[in-house]
C-alpha cells in the first residue's frame, strides 16, 4: 500500500467517520491485512461508574471499526460495499480507566465474505478479543 492510500485511510479512520471521531481513534499502523489502533479513556466511555471500567459495548463498537477498517484498506473503488454479518466478542478482563490498543487482523478474504480476528489491550494485557464476518461486496466493473 502506497503512502498516499494509507493517509488516505488513516484520514478517513481518525476524522471522517463520526463515531470514530466522537472516540478520539488514532491509527498507528494500517495495511491491507492488519491495522492497530489506540482509543483514550474518556469519562463518558465509562460502563460502570463504580469501578472505572469501560462499557463493553464501547469495546464492541471499536473491535468492530477494526473489523471494518481493513475490508475498507482492501477496496478497490470507492464504490465497493462491506456490512457487518456477525461480530463475536469474548470479554477476557475488565478494562481499567486507562487508554486501549485494537488490532484487527486479516483471516480471509473470499469472494463475497471476509473474515477477521481483532483484540482489544491494555498495557498488553489481553482484554477482549473477537471474530468478524462481513459482506464485502465490490463495484461491478
Amino acid at each position: 500500500m502506497d503512502a498516499t492510500t494509507k493517509e488516505r485511510l488513516i484520514r478517513l479512520a481518525e476524522d471522517d467517520i463520526p463515531i470514530h471521531k466522537y472516540f478520539g481513534l488514532k491509527v498507528d499502523t494500517i495495511e491491507k491485512d492488519f491495522i492497530r489502533v489506540k482509543v483514550p479513556f474518556r469519562k463518558d466511555l465509562v460502563g460502570d461508574i463504580r469501578t472505572n471500567h469501560w462499557h463493553g459495548g464501547i469495546i464492541a463498537t471499536i473491535l468492530d471499526s477494526v473489523g471494518g477498517a481493513i475490508g475498507i484498506a482492501n477496496f478497490d473503488s470507492a464504490e465497493d460495499k462491506l456490512s457487518t454479518i456477525d461480530l463475536r466478542v469474548d470479554y477476557l478482563r475488565f478494562a481499567d480507566g486507562k487508554d486501549l490498543i485494537f488490532e484487527g487482523k486479516l483471516v480471509r478474504m473470499g469472494n463475497r465474505i471476509m473474515v477477521t480476528k481483532m483484540k482489544a489491550l491494555q498495557e498488553n494485557i489481553l482484554i477482549a478479543e473477537g471474530k468478524g464476518v462481513y459482506n464485502f461486496i465490490r463495484a461491478k466493473k
